[in-house]
């Protein structure tokens, strides 16, 4: 585990535990990164409440209850099924925030459109849904934990604004 993301971990659980925030996650290509680091570190029981690795379209649909066709309409690599995927997650788990991370970790899978790296950020909370796009440019590890820091990062701030 990248101690710059445990780092950011930390960060995350002293604000959710001092504004009593709970969390959630939903992930494809970071397959569970961004919950083992959360997970890391002790007492991460006290705001995180579970994720869902979805890397497959059917458990996007059967467990975040994205709509297959949002999935048919823009592919699981996009912004609609990231703001899906948090939705989901939140809604799932009843947390006040839910982060989610889809995207192309290479090295293969990339298209024209879709290129490696393409990754796409989603964040549910009480005002609604947003998403971010990241062009990422690391091979498949780097990917991953860069995507995993942009969610960690975001997860912060948003807590830090009080979820």
């Amino acid at each position: 585990m990248p101690g710059a993301l445990v780092a950011l971990a930390e960060r995350l659980q002293g604000i959710c535990l001092g504004r009593r925030i709970t969390v959630a996650v939903a992930e494809s290509c970071t397959g569970g990164l961004v919950a083992a680091t959360i997970t890391e570190v002790a007492g991460s029981s006290g705001y995180f409440l579970g994720g869902v690795v979805s890397y497959a379209n059917s458990a996007k649909e059967s467990l975040l209850d994205v709509p297959a066709h949002v999935l048919a309409a823009h592919g699981a690599v996009s912004a609609q099924v990231a703001m899906a995927m948090a939705a989901g997650a939140r809604a799932r788990f009843g947390a006040v925030l839910a982060v989610s991370i889809t995207g192309v970790a290479g090295p293969d899978g990339g298209s024209d459109e879709k290129p490696v790296g393409l990754t796409y950020v989603g964040l549910a909370s009480a005002a609604g849904l947003e998403v971010r796009r990241l062009q990422l440019a690391g091979d498949r590890a780097g990917n991953r934990a860069d995507a995993a820091g942009a969610a960690l990062e975001w997860l912060i701030a948003e807590a830090g604004r009080g979820g």
